[in-house]
């Protein structure tokens, strides 16, 4: 049965990643300095944006499940991109923060689709098809946070128009090419169907990776939030402190093209995993005794390592442990709590910062890390020979 063609899967989480990326980075500055929102605000305002991520997410995976894939799809991108063609017309109080709710429950509705039709390509090592397709969102951050500041120099209206062409794109790409008889022919489940029955060392070994993807991405998201003011503090310039952004897409890049070079020789995934979350984990050690701009792009440089190891792999190895009726609400869920992370962690951070320190924090992030590390070798250890593969 024809599969949908991995470079048009490719190429839509390309189109969503550059434009959803000439959003977000400039939702605090826009919301504070163009909109005379207050900082609490912009937080809280955020904290919806990632909560309607995580919806998203949960919602659109349980409904891949039970409904075609290829319907859901075109739901996710018109809903992104009616709500971009709004902005082009109205982004002023309050109808960019509404807006900004739409495309967080957009956003993650079309990246669980993405990952979720993943799943029905067998022609394709799973690995493969994970790490491609994170390689594709990263390069699209690449080529959307070089263009977004120059852009909203120029108009807010032209960056919300190319935005919305992006998406135009999106949906003429999901629209002739996702039509595959393997999406379209797949047994969408009932609803008694969604209780299908996962071995027990299949859930703890799943029920780990998504524990470890809160705590990582809390003390990821100090890299997002915390540490521009803390560099700035040092007397480093901003600007420098955004290239550490343009190094780390770009080392992503790099380092997803040696890993599907090197996915010949290691077959582990869970090794992959573990050497992700060292990484991650190494980084806040080095931001420890971080006192130049050197060591900033020491800690990024290992930082990228970690992320372009570990994240990619989770998705890959979610596929492997779930049956075809539920592979959509685990890919999902992984997106989900990826999503709870990525909300509470600027929250957090502030909170260590306010009642202890930045090196509080390092330390801090480097042992939650280490721990969550050694409940993944514990769990997967006593469970991986006992589990049950799927394809």
């Amino acid at each position: 049965m024809r599969e949908i063609r991995l470079r048009w899967l490719l190429l839509g989480a390309l189109c969503s990643s550059i434009g959803m990326s000439f959003i977000w980075p400039l939702t605090t500055i826009y919301l504070h300095d163009r909109l005379g929102v207050s900082l609490t605000v912009v937080g809280v305002i955020l904290l919806f944006y990632s909560l309607a991520n995580v919806a998203g997410s949960l919602l659109g995976g349980r409904l891949f499940d039970r409904l075609n894939p290829y319907y859901l799809s075109l739901g996710g991108v018109s809903l992104s991109l009616v709500t971009l063609l709004t902005l082009v017309f109205q982004h002023g109080w309050p109808a960019f923060p509404i807006a900004l709710i739409f495309l967080g429950f957009g956003s993650g509705w079309t990246l669980t689709m993405v990952n979720s039709l993943g799943t029905t390509i067998h022609s394709r090592d799973g690995r493969y098809i994970y790490n491609m397709l994170y390689f594709a969102q990263n390069l699209g951050i690449v080529i959307g946070t070089a263009m977004v500041g120059f852009i909203y120099n120029i108009s807010v209206t032209l960056l919300f128009s190319i935005a919305t062409a992006l998406f135009v794109l999106l949906l003429l790409v999901v629209t002739f090419h996702y039509r595959a008889p393997a999406v379209m022919q797949r047994r969408p489940t009932a609803k008694h169907d969604q209780t299908a029955t996962i071995a027990h060392p299949n859930l703890r070994i799943m029920g780990t990776f998504f524990a470890s993807l809160v705590v990582v991405w809390i003390m990821y998201e100090q890299w997002n939030s915390n540490l521009s003011v803390y560099m700035t503090g040092m007397g480093i310039p901003l600007r420098d402190y955004s290239l550490l952004w343009t190094i780390n897409a770009g080392l992503i890049v790099t380092f997803q093209i040696i890993l599907n070079r090197l996915a010949h020789y290691f077959h582990s995934l869970y090794v992959q995993v573990y050497a992700g979350i060292l990484f991650v984990a190494l980084s806040f050690v080095t931001l420890i005794f971080a006192k130049d701009y050197l060591h900033f792009v020491l800690a990024m440089v290992i930082l990228t390592m970690g992320e372009a190891t570990a994240f990619p792999a989770i998705p890959a190895i979610v596929n492997q442990l779930t049956p075809a009726v539920v592979k959509g609400k685990y890919q999902g869920m992984a997106n989900a709590w990826a999503s709870v992370g990525r909300a509470f962690g600027p929250l957090f951070g502030g909170l260590v910062i306010d009642f202890a320190s930045y090196t509080a924090l390092f330390v801090i992030a480097a042992i939650a890390i280490v721990a969550i590390l050694g409940v993944n070798l514990v769990v997967v250890a006593r469970n991986h020979h006992s589990v049950t593969l799927y394809k």
